[in-house]
């Protein structure tokens, strides 16, 4: 997701919880047994669910817990609704997180108490049968800095190393390079990305990589030369030891593709869009995964989600699921937040159960 997107939802969330000083960890009560049903994860699209942010709201680096961010799990806030998420028959949790927030200095040891957040986030829901997506969102950034340029691929390849050792003897843990990379050449990227896949490899880490590619990793312009060398060109030279990889794609309805506007084109956007991604997967022999995609909640965006998944339903031989934008805590009244208001639907979910 952009930054843009973003900003505007967090103040509302920092206010919610940051007014009564930041949040550590609290006391949980025992939770009910909720697991997810491990035969969907047998079939085709065996990843459908949502992305969980939270962990990389604000503009503060490294930023105060609970007050600027927060991990969505009850250890540090009150939030249990992935339980609601896997009971609709969600299997798949997209995480994100800063990169600057667990490694606090490029190449060094990670920060202990973050990684026990993450850590704690993550075996929470892993040990319910859901597949965790780790999710740096960073934009192919560190502070700021560029990776390839002004942050070396050997840093990123450390960070990578670091976090694969970490989770490499979780099964249910998926490794997502880097959220939307963009404004950089395509060129510049690969090489990045393979030297992360192959930090990964050395670590003995044998789990599915998601690989985005440049221009923010649109469905819609992965085969478009308007950011440099096409997405659908370079990346047909990602390495892989372990050929267990697939390509991450997002995707927006709204008229720019940005996902800034509530608003959808059309009922059928999201399947005309997705096409061309579709086509070079299969062309190529590779697998893809739709990362990010939303509507509002007017019938139009209603209808263009199941079109989406229609599409993403009918080409499962190339694709391996999608992990809709999005859940967690602190969107108060985001127009895209598919979180329960005093238990009830939000509008989006009626589109999405016929999915799952």
């Amino acid at each position: 997701m952009k930054n843009t997107r973003m900003m505007g939802w967090l103040t509302l969330g920092a206010f919610l919880w940051g007014c009564g000083g930041p949040l550590e960890e609290q006391s949980v009560t025992r939770e009910p047994e909720t697991r997810v049903n491990e035969d969907t994860l047998a079939g085709p699209l065996p990843y459908r669910g949502i992305n969980l942010a939270s962990a990389e709201f604000g503009s503060a680096i490294p930023g105060t817990h609970g007050k600027d961010y927060v991990y969505p799990d009850p250890a540090y806030t009150n939030y249990t609704t992935a339980d609601y998420y896997i009971n609709k028959g969600m299997t798949t949790f997209r995480l994100p997180f800063r990169w600057e927030r667990l490694q606090r200095t490029r190449n060094a040891a990670f920060d202990a108490t973050e990684l026990s957040r993450l850590k704690t986030t993550v075996n929470r829901l892993t040990g319910k049968g859901a597949v965790v997506i780790l999710d740096p969102h960073n934009y192919a950034r560190y502070n700021g800095a560029l990776i390839g340029s002004g942050i070396p691929n050997a840093d990123f390849a450390d960070f990578w190393t670091r976090l694969a050792n970490e989770f490499k003897g979780n099964t249910k843990v998926i490794f997502g390079l880097m959220n939307e990379p963009h404004s950089m050449p395509t060129e510049q990227w690969l090489a990045a990305a393979n030297a992360a896949i192959q930090a990964i490899r050395n670590t003995g880490a044998t789990q599915l990589i998601l690989v985005p590619g440049n221009a923010w990793t649109g469905a819609h312009s992965w085969t478009s030369n308007w950011y440099g060398t096409p997405n659908g060109t370079v990346m047909l030279q990602i390495k892989d030891p372990r050929n267990n990889y697939a390509f991450e794609a997002h995707q927006y309805l709204d008229s720019d593709s940005s996902g800034t506007q509530s608003s959808c084109v059309s009922t059928t956007i999201g399947a005309q869009r997705m096409q061309a991604f579709t086509n070079w997967l299969r062309a190529n022999g590779k697998k893809g995964f739709l990362g990010e995609f939303a509507g509002g909640t007017d019938s139009v965006c209603l209808s263009a989600l199941d079109n989406i998944l229609d599409h993403v339903d009918a080409n499962s031989d190339v694709y391996l699921g999608w992990t809709y934008w999005a859940g967690g805590p602190w969107w108060g009244n985001y127009f895209f937040s598919l979180e329960p208001a005093s238990g009830v639907d939000k509008p989006q979910m009626s589109a999405l159960s016929s999915h799952l």
